[in-house]
């Protein structure tokens, strides 16, 4: 079915528009990200998904859509952990490195992917790079104990010009719910993927079931994956699809973090993150705890067929 009968579908409001199954979600998405449909249709399509929301169906056809087309990375000899990366920061330091680099320090083959989708925000990769990590400019393994950085438009092009829609009209569009869902890997892996309103932690707990998925979903910092420095959010494992809580919020947050940077810049960062590597300030509780908890995934994952 062309685009415009599937707009046509989706396009009726929030109470008139009609769910697509995963198969024609797949279909649509497909059009979309194989460049077979018109500027003005992917704007169509974006405003409509906008307006009506997707489905857990939907957001699985999409994904699937998406896995058909990815850059995939090799296997790496242990289960990857896939850490999506695309809000940076606003008001507070991006620590998605910090997660990343405690993870390889145990050993762990970590991916990071992203793509800046703000101006005005500071992104993980450019701490990766003031931390010596450059992006990746080919698709490669991960070894154990290695943290790789890999573009968006390295993994995905027609993804990456997805996601720049938000710029040109205002709002999020599928694609930024798929990024931080997906996995680029060809092995065993644990996505860790975060929120930032409640209605997404149904919709992406949803789809992770659907999907057997093996995932840690948690409300992130600004949207980015790793645990506010802060506070202690509820943390919940996808193994297979099958959902369990690892930690419960616990209430009360602080109002400042003794040692954290006073700025959100790359370097200052990079800085902090040094020192906790080096053991000369501590790791918040709640990532300290976040890495515990994906410590423990990672056998489940391992010991599945």
């Amino acid at each position: 079915m062309g685009i415009s009968q599937y707009i046509k579908e989706i396009g009726r409001g929030k109470d008139g528009a009609r769910p697509l199954s995963r198969e024609q979600a797949a279909d649509l998405m497909g059009q979309v990200l194989d460049g077979t449909v018109t500027d003005l249709e992917i704007g169509g399509f974006c405003l409509a998904m906008r307006i009506k929301g997707e489905t857990p169906e939907e957001m699985a056809g999409f994904l699937d859509a998406v896995h058909q087309r990815l850059n995939h990375l090799p296997a790496s000899d242990s289960a990857t952990v896939v850490l999506p990366s695309y809000n940076g920061a606003r008001k507070l330091p991006v620590l998605t490195p910090l997660l990343a680099l405690l993870l390889a320090r145990e050993g762990v083959p970590v991916l990071v992917h992203g793509t800046p989708t703000e101006s005005s925000r500071v992104f993980a990769s450019e701490v990766l790079l003031a931390l010596d990590i450059p992006a990746q400019i080919a698709i490669k393994k991960i070894a154990n104990g290695e943290v790789a950085f890999a573009p968006t438009e390295l993994l995905l092009p027609a993804l990456k010009r997805l996601l720049d829609v938000r710029r040109a009209v205002g709002l999020r569009n599928p694609a930024h719910s798929l990024v931080k869902i997906m996995s680029p890997c060809l092995g065993k892996s644990l996505v860790v993927s975060s929120y930032t309103h409640p209605e997404y932690a149904v919709s992406m707990a949803q789809t992770f079931e659907l999907t057997g998925a093996n995932a840690l979903l948690l409300r992130g910092t600004e949207g980015e994956v790793v645990a506010d420095a802060r506070r202690m959010p509820q943390m919940e494992a996808f193994i297979g699809g099958q959902r369990s809580l690892l930690q419960e919020t616990q209430a009360g947050t602080l109002a400042s973090i003794p040692d954290f940077p006073k700025t959100v810049d790359a370097a200052a960062t990079a800085d902090y993150i040094r020192a906790v590597l080096a053991g000369n300030i501590p790791v918040p509780p709640s990532i300290a705890r976040q890495v515990e908890h994906i410590l423990r995934l990672l056998p489940l994952i391992t010991s599945r067929p």
